[in-house]
């Protein structure tokens, strides 16, 4: 228990929720007699549920969600408190926290509301109270028109398969197993415990370490961490550029952040700045750009941080948790090292569950998930950028020379392509002349490559990624296999 999150808000009277009637005498069956309409694919993707705004996700739809969440975390639940709930800038996020803290009041639960805050804060705040869950309302890198539910379990861990499906079950009809509910909750405007993740942040390099003398800009993409990023590095002793850094729900994401570098890149070459991180809208995730404008990511990161968790001894057997996205230049590389790598499906949960399953401290994707059980307990694009702006400074020479003196990445393309059909796009495996083109490719290549064919879990697009020692190889199947998605899925 961490006494800056105590019930010290007065008299909260609304918190009680034990009591021997049924769970929210009616609520239920009212909650079931009112079903939406659902897809007849799973809900729930590699990271939570996820939608345009207006099609999937709806205020209904959240309203629904928020109590069956609330009904599922009380029954796990070993003694009943608060769920957390953060949002990043989008304009759908205030209809959806309103849906979500009503659905989940009526469950019986209080709500600790954050507002504007990034995903890893409702992670950490959830971790060290007396929270029983916590929810972000986001669509991480995703345009402004989309948005999405993530839910935390007591832990700060996102919500295990099992407890998502039960959830699910209880959305399509199913009542999941449930608890006693004697009245509603309440809801709460809690912003100020923001600032204690903040402090988090810094409090396991401070004193010791400082950042003066390096010069970083940031790029927040219009999302959740413009009121927390900037102070954290500058508290931190380092010289701040800024970059998209209000919150904009029109702008979040749009050719900015961690999946559009061209704005970063120029900056840090016209200021001569050190180094320059982009985040996603909800900064669970971070790219890097060295000196040079040149783009560091996901497994350069990985990279330098096991080197130095390797150096000091607090990398058990080397281990780095990646994903099948992993380049096999970095692969090969740490292997060099005397280090060991094991690959998950692409999806943080999946890197972070093989990371409790085989004891390993550091893990994450090549797109900027990135886990340190050191320091977190989930993907944290701005803990992540501290440590590789402390090692930076620790190293004494640029993340440019870094970067030199590491490895080569091995070429590796990866294209969407635009399935809107959510039928045909998570069944894409069932199409037999994508199948047989992926086997066409994958003998002509050999050794020397390798294929990775996937629906996003996020977006509404089937991802085609081809690696291969000659660029020429590798562009000439990424077009043959973008080619038949396009003509069998994309119609």
């Amino acid at each position: 228990m961490v006494s800056f999150i105590t019930r010290t808000q007065g008299n909260i009277r609304g918190s009680s929720v034990s009591g021997s009637h049924a769970a929210g005498n009616g609520l239920e069956s009212n909650f079931r007699l009112n079903l939406i309409s659902l897809p007849a694919t799973p809900l729930f993707g590699t990271d939570g549920i996820r939608g345009r705004v207006g099609d999937l996700l709806s205020a209904p739809l959240a309203l629904q969600v928020g109590f069956w969440a609330g009904v599922v975390l009380r029954h796990h639940a070993c003694k009943i408190g608060p769920v957390i709930l953060g949002q990043d800038s989008r304009n759908s996020g205030d209809m959806l926290a309103m849906a979500l803290s009503a659905g989940l009041t009526a469950a019986g639960l209080e709500v600790w509301h954050l507002g504007l805050c990034p995903t890893p804060c409702v992670a950490y705040l959830t971790s060290v109270s007396e929270a029983i869950g916590g929810v972000m309302i986001s669509a991480s890198h995703n345009p402004p028109e989309d948005n999405g539910i993530k839910i935390f379990g007591a832990d700060g861990a996102k919500l295990s398969q099992a407890l998502q499906a039960e959830i699910e079950a209880g959305l399509r009809g199913n009542r999941p197993p449930a608890s006693s509910v004697s009245n509603c909750g309440r809801h709460y405007s809690r912003g100020e415990l923001v600032k204690n993740y903040g402090e988090a942040l810094k409090q396991p390099l401070q004193p010791q370490v400082n950042l003066q003398g390096l010069k970083i800009v940031l790029d927040l993409a219009w999302g959740a961490a413009v009121g927390l990023a900037p102070s954290v590095f500058q508290e931190m002793g380092a010289e701040v550029i800024c970059l998209h850094n209000q919150a904009d729900g029109d702008r979040i994401n749009v050719d900015c952040g961690s999946t559009h570098l061209d704005i970063l890149q120029a900056t840090v070459r016209e200021h001569n700045a050190d180094l320059g991180f982009a985040f996603d809208g909800d900064a669970d995730r971070v790219l890097a750009v060295d000196n040079t404008g040149r783009q560091v990511n996901g497994d350069y990161i990985l990279y330098f941080w096991g080197q130095q968790l390797q150096s000091t001894k607090q990398l058990p057997d080397n281990l780095i948790v990646s994903t099948v996205m992993a380049n096999l230049g970095f692969e090969r590389a740490w292997k060099q090292q005397g280090g060991s790598l094991i690959r998950t499906a692409v999806g943080d949960q999946y890197v972070q569950a093989e990371m409790l399953r085989t004891g390993g401290m550091l893990g994450g994707e090549q797109s900027g998930h990135i886990l340190c059980r050191h320091y977190g307990i989930t993907g944290d694009g701005l803990l992540t950028a501290l440590h590789i702006a402390t090692l930076v400074k620790q190293a004494g020479v640029s993340l440019g020379e870094m970067v030199d003196q590491s490895f080569q990445t091995y070429p590796q393309l990866l294209r969407n392509v635009r399935v809107e059909d959510r039928n045909r796009r998570l069944g894409w495996q069932d199409c037999q002349a994508i199948q047989q083109a992926i086997a066409l490719a994958e003998a002509a290549m050999g050794d020397a490559g390798r294929i990775l064919v996937r629906a996003s879990g996020t977006e509404p697009v089937v991802r085609v990624m081809v690696e291969a020692a000659d660029a020429e190889l590798a562009h000439h199947w990424t077009n043959e296999l973008v080619s038949q998605v396009q003509q069998h899925l994309a119609v």
